[in-house]
């Protein structure tokens, strides 16, 4: 009988699992849980009990800056929304509307002082202080 596929290729060599040095894995076998553990533990942040935090590091401008968009967006969906409802639920979101676009001002005008010289040198001393 003809056989359609020929006999496998006679290799001489061992298998290359053979050929490894099973001292040499069994000591990276014990390495790889230690060296996993310390990364994840390392990667962790602490929290103190908070969901968001601001990084101490950005600037006084830029965090005035931030929050007065997050106050325009407020006071955005808050108007939206009193055109969507009456009644009391209207007079909420107006004030909610009103509380904002207020803080927005205070906020605006915060940032309208850091331009002015004499906040630049005060914060430029708090800064000296600090470092």
């Amino acid at each position: 009988m003809i056989k359609p596929t020929p006999n496998p290729p006679v290799n001489e060599a061992p298998p290359s699992y053979e050929a490894l040095n099973t001292k040499e894995l069994n000591q990276a076998v014990e390495r790889a849980p230690d060296h996993h553990a310390t990364q994840t533990e390392q990667k962790q942040p602490k929290r103190n009990g908070q969901l968001f935090s601001v990084c101490p590091d950005i600037n006084t401008e830029a965090l005035l800056a931030n929050a007065s968009e997050d106050l325009l967006s407020i006071s955005a969906i808050a108007a939206d929304l009193a055109d969507d409802v009456d009644g009391s639920r209207r007079s909420v979101a107006l004030a909610i509307s009103r509380v904002a676009e207020g803080a927005h001002l205070l906020v605006e005008q915060a940032l309208d002082h850091l331009e002015e010289p004499e906040m630049t040198a005060i914060l430029t001393k708090k800064l000296s202080r600090t470092c």
